[in-house]
């Protein structure tokens, strides 16, 4: 017998591939932009099992080259080199008839549903990739790598004085500038909150991507230009509220994140059913349910994943993967396109 859920035809292979066809144009917009990867390695090593992973790096080849006269002789270099190691979340989220009341009106029923479970992993991911981002700028450390990552790549303009710093036009070139210094070409993607964007689209300085709709009407995505960058604008990102004198005393800090060329890795961890219907007859006297799993990964290049030492179980909670004391940073700060910049809008 055919199976059916909400009242309409359902096929898992179908649904999966109108699930995996629906559009994401925050992801496109982050791979398009260079930062997020889609890491063959990392996909290799989860395509079976297990939730943590390694993989090896290579530091810069550096060093004083040597005369090449035919009489000196030629001394080599060790390559160094270590490892770092990411880890595999696992999620689940069920829906049953109620979620999709408005869209079983559609002419493509099963369509409106992939395209609605879609967006909602969609944004699961966002909240991920800004809170794992959040993780790993506050990694501080009085000597070595942390130093170096805390006092170059983190910027701090916010203020409680009466005059606000806003973000200004050569704010995040002059970050990427003192973070990656000659690299600074890397940067490619930025991360903000929608004030931050507004202070910009004020000063005539982002252009918005624009779609069109089903309908035929063009309307404005949360996705702009600015100075060489794909912005990406999202609440999400940290606001913190500082409080102030007089006309500031709502006065807030926002941090605004730019990424570079591949510090993002990604790859889809195993899952061997990703989706299922399911008829419980005894709630609410009887119900279609539809329960769907996803299994990935969302790396930080440059940068290792700590078990915990309590309460860990085969997927890490949310709040251990944005917990800092859960990260390390294995390479040299310079070459991590990555940084953040805190301004009062």
């Amino acid at each position: 017998m055919a199976k059916a859920i909400f009242g309409i035809p359902f096929d898992d292979e179908i649904f999966m591939e109108m699930w995996s066809e629906a559009p994401d144009p925050y992801l496109t917009a982050m791979i398009d932009s260079g930062a997020v990867v889609e890491d063959g390695i990392i996909a290799q090593r989860i395509a079976n099992s297990g939730n943590l992973y390694t993989i090896p790096y290579y530091d810069v080849l550096d060093g004083d080259d040597q005369n090449y006269d035919g009489q000196t002789d030629i001394t080599v270099a060790e390559v160094g080199g270590g490892s770092q190691t990411g880890i595999v979340y696992g999620r689940a989220k069920g829906f049953f008839a109620r979620n999709f009341t408005a869209e079983l009106s559609g002419a493509d029923p099963m369509g409106h549903i992939a395209g609605s479970i879609a967006k909602y992993w969609q944004k699961r991911r966002q909240l991920k990739l800004i809170g794992i981002l959040d993780a790993i700028f506050g990694i501080t450390g009085s000597t070595g790598n942390a130093k170096k990552w805390a006092d170059n790549h983190i910027v701090d303009l916010g203020s409680a004085t009466a005059t606000p710093k806003k973000i200004e036009e050569t704010d995040l070139n002059d970050l990427a500038t003192q973070a990656c210094g000659d690299h600074k070409d890397m940067f490619s993607l930025a991360i903000m909150h929608s004030n931050v964007a507004k202070t910009l689209e004020n000063k005539q300085l982002l252009e918005y991507w624009k779609y069109t709709d089903a309908n035929g009407i063009q309307r404005r995505m949360n996705i702009a230009d600015i100075n060489g960058y794909t912005a990406i604008i999202d609440d999400g990102v940290p606001c913190v509220d500082i409080g102030g004198a007089g006309d500031n005393k709502d006065l807030k800090k926002y941090t605004t994140y730019i990424l570079g060329a591949g510090v993002i890795r990604t790859a889809k961890g195993r899952v061997d059913v990703p989706v299922e219907a399911h008829r419980e007859p005894k709630e609410n006297g009887g119900q279609d349910e539809l329960i769907t799993r996803m299994r990935e990964t969302l790396h930080p290049n440059g940068f290792s994943f700590k078990v915990p030492s309590s309460n860990w179980t085969e997927s890490p909670t949310d709040a251990q993967l944005f917990n800092k004391s859960n990260w390390e940073i294995k390479f040299d700060p310079k070459s991590i396109p990555m940084a953040a910049l805190i301004t009062n809008g």
